[in-house]
């Protein structure tokens, strides 16, 4: 019996359509995995059947599927590989090498914490920075205090510090020193501190939005100078820990939270240059 020329050409779409099961088979995604790409708008099925919800593929959606595999093999975010398949071939690739970028940074700070994490449990002590001592007088405090996360943290330091020199500039209050970063917890991926931005004032103030006015105490601090390569987490950690050792060898007690003091203007500065001081106020 001779069938429509219509529904002929429909069956034959239907025998090049891969089901789910067959489309994953050939590109080694999970059953699962596919219907996440699908509700994510990253691999969406050529066609669902509106009675039973079956899903199906063609068969030039198994490159885009094997590339998909790939790009997560190498950790790559889901929201990152669907602007690596919207883009074309020289954008893709650049996204590509800017993830692998990021990969390779990350890494690198992992094997500087596992050298630290080996020398801890070795009893290495690191003093890598001259400690010296100074005389900190009473202070006023015009400060922002925030929770965050390490990735989040030097945007967090430079918008609120923005924002506490802009509303001084702005009701001609005095500025007496540079910005200083308080610590009052521990910033990780895993810890929000919270984190404390100062500007020194003096006079008349007025806080502001999320600002506080509050006044820090006399104290002495023993500090270590850093560059602005050294600034750089995890290296950075090296001042603290050489602070660190200096107060516990004289047997002394940090007393207040320790700080970052940002005494250059730091867009004016090479990777060389004295930046920042890591202070611990002690007893």
């Amino acid at each position: 019996m001779l069938q429509p020329q219509g529904v002929q050409a429909e069956r034959s779409n239907q025998a090049e359509l891969l089901t789910i099961g067959a489309f994953s088979r050939e590109t080694r995604l999970s059953l699962k995995a596919l219907r996440l790409y699908d509700e994510l708008g990253l691999l969406v099925p050529r066609r669902v059947d509106e009675h039973t919800g079956y899903r199906y593929y063609s068969q030039d959606q198994v490159e885009t599927a094997r590339l998909v595999f790939l790009l997560r093999q190498v950790d790559m975010p889901l929201s990152v590989i669907g602007e690596v398949l919207a883009a074309s071939g020289g954008d893709a690739v650049r996204l590509v090498l800017s993830h692998w970028r990021d990969v390779e940074k990350d890494l690198e700070v992992r094997r500087e914490l596992v050298s630290r994490v080996l020398g801890r449990l070795r009893g290495e002590v690191r003093v890598a920075h001259e400690v010296k001592v100074r005389e900190v007088p009473e202070r006023k405090f015009l400060s922002i205090e925030e929770r965050t996360l390490a990735d989040a943290l030097p945007g967090l330091i430079q918008r609120n510090a923005d924002s506490l020199l802009d509303h001084a500039r702005e009701t001609a209050v005095e500025v007496t020193g540079p910005i200083i970063v308080v610590y009052h917890g521990q910033v990780s991926m895993d810890a929000d501190g919270p984190v404390e931005v100062c500007l020194p004032v003096a006079g008349l103030v007025e806080p502001f939005g999320n600002a506080r006015v509050r006044l820090e105490p006399a104290h002495q601090e023993a500090y270590a100078r850093v560059t602005k390569a050294e600034v750089a987490y995890p290296k950075i950690l090296e001042a603290y820990d050489s602070v660190a050792a200096w107060l516990h060898a004289l047997g002394k007690r940090m007393t207040m939270s320790p700080r970052e003091v940002y005494f250059a203007e730091w867009s004016d500065l090479g990777e060389d240059d004295p930046a920042c001081d890591v202070a611990f106020p002690f007893e």
